[in-house]
């Protein structure tokens, strides 16, 4: 076995004498690439088939991968090579799959071992399933007659001949215990008998009648059919007002994906939004699609990752985590709400789901589909260059209007002292209320108050592994930090100077305007919607349909509101604090507010009531309180871009930032240091830093960040390689490289 990664099969360890037959095996752990394996002495395994291979004192499941070795490379001797013990009886990676762990790999500097463990999540799928077993009629015999008592009448009546049963299912229908079945073997009136195994989940109907669509919505629907039957790679970004239709669209790009035989592959930023979605779905194609998110159990996620192998799966929608199943015939993909930041995944291989899916869909031949009603600049940038096609629905669906959107001056008009509802709003919801119309007050602050702070001393309570404050959640009496989870009980005195009863909260969360909206409308029938009360898709589901059944007359609730949700009786929207997300110095703090914003105010007005938003602000003349208002959102981001032009920000340059961190800050700090001496230069080539990151401490870990800037015809990957080359890293402290960054905590 290699100690590193890239020995090429059938190598000659000294010249004229031929290599013992050799497999190069690549293994779901973070390592360098793939190892060099001895053939099995049966077979010789293919690329992409699974194998069981020996790794120093334990067995471990890896892909036959067929990487080239790398020219300095040399071979293991034979007698170092390790036998493959076995071929699993799965269907073997796909190639675009394999390419695709490459792909992510070279891209994201992370160990290929690391991506083909996303791709490899189900272990336990690898294994064929077991064969259940059933009961079905027995031959009758020449001179055997057992007695028939009513109980093994009703059995035989449910019986038809050549049919396999499930005995619990037999048993229920013809009302008799298992018992009885088992007699019935002994009289020799059943017999054992596998059940035939059945799909997994039931073939969406392409053809199954659908929502009617609208002029637009036919035109667009159209060009996603002809981009789909095409069978080769473009994409398209979808966008539209809220509530245009879009979903009803790219589900008949789905549709046609499924006449063409092919799968659909559909990625959603949040799996509550699920909810609406499949509803959405089952009323387009008559049965619900395969779902994938961190949520199902691991038996579904078995049969899932097996059916999608199999291509038992026509349709799967779910989270980015989706992108690595085993699609064998992959002829479109979806991105919903491609805008949203939630498709970046921060921890372990850092990578963006929107950015892949394209790679995805292009080393697959399939169509890719970028869907919203107000796309990343990147994305926009990509469409108005003609790297990407694209169509918009201009008006909402069924006849519905667009709200109305005012901004409310918070200085003009202050709410109260310790409130944080001005007049105007609250006069705006009591009128809706009044009227017997839903509203809708949207804070992005989960929890009761921010900040705990003592009125005597001045000592703020603040996490212990991180630098942030402790936010309370006053229902259930703790507080808790939001980075790491860390809690604890609010403390009866200052654990500064020790003062009893001086501890304060200081601004709002949910918690709070909820407080404070059962103070205004007692009678209201009021539900928070935020992570910590919608923990899930069974929750989620259950919050939508009691708005939709008019249980709730007033809904608060943190950015899990803002995406996705249909809830036509809804007329008046609220923007608690619409300048909180405009803090900070972020490079895009002023594009993700105004997408947030107006996916929040397009919940309002969706049926033939008309809509309203309120937006709360101290700032009434900011460029997105301007756009939101103006409804020009379009104006606004060419300002946005014009912005960013000059500087080369993206998505006119390319950005990569490490990420240094250690439970002891000396050795990050001079990891940092080195770093920074080692730095890249040249024309083009630019580096912040090294500082300590926003979040100079989080679980635990002290942080500091490096930021290296480019043109935009540079690639980052060769730098950032090098760069890292020439500064040794203790194992104490962990250095992440994040390509294409969307935050900067």
């Amino acid at each position: 076995m290699a100690r590193g990664p890239g020995k090429q099969s059938g190598r000659q360890d000294t010249p004229g004498v031929a290599s013992m037959p050799r497999v190069r095996v690549l293994l779901p752990l973070p390592l360098a690439g793939a190892y060099d394996y001895r053939l099995p002495p049966k077979g010789a395994p293919r690329p992409g088939e699974f194998v069981v291979v020996p790794l120093n004192q334990r067995e471990t499941i890896g892909v036959v991968w067929d990487a080239e070795q790398e020219p300095d490379e040399r071979p293991v001797p034979d007698h170092r090579l390790r036998p493959v013990l076995e071929i699993l009886p799965a269907p073997p990676m796909t190639e675009s799959l394999r390419r695709f762990v490459d792909w992510v790999a070279a891209y994201t500097l992370s160990p290929p071992g690391a991506v083909l463990r996303m791709a490899m999540s189900v272990p336990a799928a690898l294994e064929p399933p077991t064969p259940q077993a059933g009961w079905t009629l027995a031959e009758p015999g020449a001179n055997h007659r057992p007695r028939l008592t009513p109980e093994r009448r009703r059995v035989l009546d449910a019986m038809a001949p050549g049919e396999v049963y499930a005995g619990a299912a037999l048993a229920e229908v013809a009302k008799v215990s298992l018992s009885v079945l088992r007699g019935m073997a002994d009289a020799g009136l059943i017999r054992p008998a596998l059940l035939p195994r059945r799909p997994r989940f039931a073939r969406p109907d392409p053809d199954h009648p659908g929502p009617a669509l609208s002029g637009a919505q036919v035109g667009a629907a159209a060009t996603l059919r002809a981009r789909v039957s095409a069978r080769r790679f473009g994409v398209t970004l979808l966008t539209g007002v809220t509530g245009s239709g879009k979903t009803e669209v790219y589900l008949d790009a789905v549709a046609e994906a499924l006449r063409q035989g092919r799968q659909a592959l559909v990625l959603l930023p949040e799996i509550a939004l699920s909810a609406q979605w499949l509803d959405r779905f089952r009323a387009r194609f008559g049965v619900a699609p395969a779902l994938w998110h961190s949520e199902i159990g691991s038996r579904t996620r078995r049969d899932t990752w097996r059916a999608v192998a199999e291509g038992e799966a026509p349709v799967v929608v779910g989270a980015r985590s989706a992108l690595f199943l085993p699609f064998p015939d992959l002829g479109l993909v979806v991105v919903d709400e491609e805008h949203e930041t939630a498709f970046k995944q921060e921890d372990g291989v850092v990578y963006n789901a929107r950015d892949m899916a394209v790679v995805r869909a292009r080393l697959a031949g399939a169509a890719c589909v970028l869907v919203s009603a107000t796309p990343s600049l990147e994305t926009l940038t990509n469409a108005e260059t003609g790297r990407y096609a694209a169509l918009h629905l201009p008006q909402r669906h069924g006849g519905a209007r667009l709200p109305s959107v005012e901004a409310v001056d918070l200085r003009a008009a202050p709410p109260e002292r310790g409130r944080f509802l001005s007049p105007p709003l609250i006069a705006a919801a009591g009128e809706a209320l009044a009227r017997g119309e839903q509203a809708m007050l949207f804070l992005n602050r989960r929890g009761y108050a921010p900040l705990t702070l003592c009125r005597t001393c001045g000592h703020r309570l603040r996490c212990p592994n991180c630098t942030a404050w402790l936010v309370e959640h006053r229902a259930q009496r703790r507080l808790q930090c939001h980075h790491c989870g860390h809690a604890e009980p609010v403390p009866a005195e200052c654990p500064e100077c020790g003062h009893a009863g001086t501890l304060a909260a200081v601004g709002p969360g949910v918690e709070r305007v909820m407080e404070e909206a059962r103070t205004l409308w007692p009678e209201a029938r009021v539900l928070v919607m935020a992570s910590d009360s919608i923990p899930g898709p069974a929750a989620a589901a259950a919050a939508a349909q009691s708005i939709q059944d008019r249980a709730v007359d007033l809904i608060i609730g943190t950015q899990i509101v803002a995406k996705g949700w249909h809830f036509p009786h809804l007329t008046l929207v609220g923007v608690v604090d619409a300048d909180l997300g405009l803090a900070g110095g972020d490079l895009r703090a002023a594009e993700r507010t105004v997408q947030l914003l107006h996916q929040v105010a397009g919940r309002a007005g969706r049926a033939e009531a008309p809509g309203r938003v309120l937006l709360q602000t101290f700032s009434p003349e900011h460029p997105v309180m301007k756009a939101l208002v103006g409804g020009d959102l379009d104006a606004f981001m060419r300002e946005e871009a014009a912005m960013r032009r000059p500087g080369g920000w993206p998505p006119f340059g390319r950005l990569a930032a490490l990420i240094v961190s250690s439970e002891e800050e000396r050795e990050a700090d001079r990891v940092a240091r080195d770093l920074g001496l080692a730095a890249p230069g040249g024309e083009g080539v630019q580096v912040l830093g090294p500082a300590p990151a926003p979040l100079a401490m989080l679980r635990g870990r002290h942080r500091r960040r490096l930021l290296l800037k480019t043109r935009r015809d540079i690639a980052v990957q060769p730098i950032l390689r090098e760069w890292l080359g020439r500064v040794e890293v203790p194992g104490s402290v962990r250095v992440q490289v994040d390509v294409d960054p969307v935050g900067f905590l």
